[in-house]
C-alpha cells in the first residue's frame, strides 16, 4: 500500500476512534475521555491531510 493511502486510512480510523471516545466520554460523564477523543480526531484529520498531500505529489 502506498504511504498516502495508508495515511488516509489511518487518519479515517483515528477520526472514528476519536468520535467513539468522545461519545463514550459524554455517556459516562468523563471530560478527560471527551478531550482525548477530540484530540484523536484532530490528529486523524491531520494524518488524513498528510495522506492527501502525498497523494497529490504522487507518493
Amino acid at each position: 500500500m502506498k504511504p498516502s493511502t495508508t495515511n488516509i486510512a489511518r487518519g479515517d480510523g483515528n477520526i472514528a476512534a476519536g468520535k467513539t471516545k468522545e461519545v463514550a466520554g459524554k455517556v459516562v460523564n468523563s471530560p478527560k475521555l471527551q478531550a482525548k477523543g477530540a484530540v484523536q480526531q484532530v490528529a486523524g484529520e491531520f494524518q488524513k491531510a498528510v495522506g492527501k498531500a502525498q497523494k497529490s505529489q504522487g507518493t
